[in-house]
């Protein structure tokens, strides 16, 4: 099994299940695109990341692409849950801020290739990919709203913040995610970079 695993398998038994091939698919294709970018992964490397077959592939998706959408909602939502379990509402605002980047940064940290796929290839796929960017957008502006109606904002008299600049945010990371890994960036720079960046806007609303 690839190391770059998005999904875990809890059994042996569960290997043996469909739902198991799903996530060995999803896996493969996660560690194709670590591996040789999207664009240039074939079925063939996702079975063989996953150590199965393409029969086995077409039981479970259409196309690369469907696996792909289905790979990205997921990889969306396990990075959202991540942000949210890494910030304490009950801390002041700017260490929440810090918490909230840090951990999308770590997120990005661990699969760098898949990150930048997300921002550059999905923008490229004629069909359902405009409707996952926006689905995914949502997700992560609603999560926004969330996050920065804790105590913290509140107590230190910072406005909710409106959807305009939840997407300037997160049109910001995501660019600067993009340049970070094209350009061999230190995630960890960055990611500092952008805390005080993100600071200094909500500071100001």
């Amino acid at each position: 099994m690839s190391e770059h695993r998005v999904f875990e398998e809890s059994s042996a038994h569960e290997s043996a299940e469909p739902s198991a091939f799903r996530k060995r698919l999803l896996d493969g294709l996660a560690a194709s695109i670590e591996e040789s970018g999207y664009a240039n992964t074939k079925i063939d490397d996702i079975v063989r990341h996953a150590r199965t077959s393409k029969r086995t592939f077409y039981e479970e998706f259409s196309s690369k692409n469907a696996c792909y959408f289905v790979l990205l909602k997921a990889t969306n939502e396990s990075m959202r849950a991540t942000i949210e379990a890494a910030v304490d509402p009950a801390e002041p605002w700017r260490l929440q801020v810090r918490q909230a980047i840090e951990a999308y940064f770590g997120t990005v940290e661990s699969h760098p290739g898949l990150s930048l796929s997300w921002i550059r290839d999905l923008p490229a796929i004629d069909g359902a990919s405009r409707s996952l960017q926006r689905e995914g957008m949502d997700s992560l502006t609603q999560m926004l709203f969330q996050l920065g109606d804790a105590q913290g904002f509140r107590d230190a008299g910072i406005a909710p913040i409106s959807r305009l600049t939840a997407i300037l945010l997160l049109g910001g990371l995501r660019e600067l995610t993009a340049a970070a890994i094209e350009d061999g960036e230190s995630i960890r720079d960055v990611a500092e970079i952008a805390v005080a960046a993100c600071i200094a806007l909500l500071g100001t609303t």
